[in-house]
């Protein structure tokens, strides 16, 4: 008996859109979305495309109307709910463009909730293209089958970001003198990694950071990384001890009634 066909096709386009969706409601797409789908894919009405809102989960719509700048579709049918996300910040000092734009894509795919830049004294980029950041965090959260987005802050300097340490966080903090396995002190629960700048904390930044209550110094193995290395490392361990990698991949509708 041969196997019925999945509903929808994965191969879908998918996109994130700004507005919340709901089912029956009409959309319109403007820009690089719109030249996406009409001029590169060159979709016409009819066709089927995966949309997710960060709120709402992931929905399939169909195009109703096409246009040279617009594209216009109706909400078809809810395929999930927004997915749920391990509550982890990814705390790093900014470095070179393309590496830093490698590690807002990754921390999307791996799951992580907050991206924080971190300005410390041996920072090489004192300017942080956020904007930038977050597109590649869309990006590949739209190829990945992602639901949710992780959210985007804006730089802090280290100073202000202990100060402001919330009391219920965990803080494991990369340190290149040493510390305990990450994955020994790992736990579930709300928690930060803070991944240094290339040249490594300074003694000074180094005994602010002990000197939080909730800070935990972890070492990520016998060798050294390099920054945008040890962040996914850092994030890849958590996640396998205390994040969600030991759980069931999230269902998908197979059908349209489901």
């Amino acid at each position: 008996m041969p196997a019925t066909p999945a509903w929808p096709p994965s191969s879908l386009p998918r996109l994130y859109v700004e507005q919340p969706l709901a089912q029956d409601a009409l959309l319109m797409l403007d820009g690089q979305q719109a030249n996406y789908l009409g001029a590169v894919l060159r979709l016409a009405p009819g066709a089927q495309v995966k949309l997710f809102d960060d709120r709402t989960g992931e929905w399939l719509s169909e195009i109703v109307e096409t246009g040279k700048k617009r594209i216009t579709l109706r909400i078809a049918a809810h395929l999930g709910e927004r997915e749920a996300v391990p509550d982890l910040w990814l705390l790093f000092a900014p470095i070179k463009r393309g590496r830093i734009d490698w590690i807002a894509e990754k921390a999307s795919e791996l799951g992580i909730a907050r991206l924080v830049p971190v300005l410390t004294r041996r920072t090489i980029v004192d300017r942080v293209n956020t904007e930038r950041l977050r597109a590649h965090m869309i990006e590949a959260a739209e190829q990945c089958e992602r639901t949710a987005l992780p959210e985007m802050a804006e730089p802090l300097k280290l100073e202000q970001l202990l100060r402001d340490w919330p009391a219920d966080r965990v803080l494991l903090f990369a340190d290149e003198m040493g510390g305990a396995p990450l994955t020994s002190v790992a736990e579930p629960g709300p928690a930060a990694i803070l991944i240094g700048p290339e040249g490594g904390f300074t003694d000074e930044e180094r005994a602010a950071i002990r000197a939080v209550p909730q800070a935990k110094p972890v070492a990520l193995g016998p060798r050294i990384l390099r920054a945008d290395t040890a962040a996914v490392a850092a994030v890849s361990l958590w996640m396998a001890v205390a994040g969600d990698w030991s759980r069931a991949p999230r269902s998908r509708k197979q059908t349209a009634g489901e």
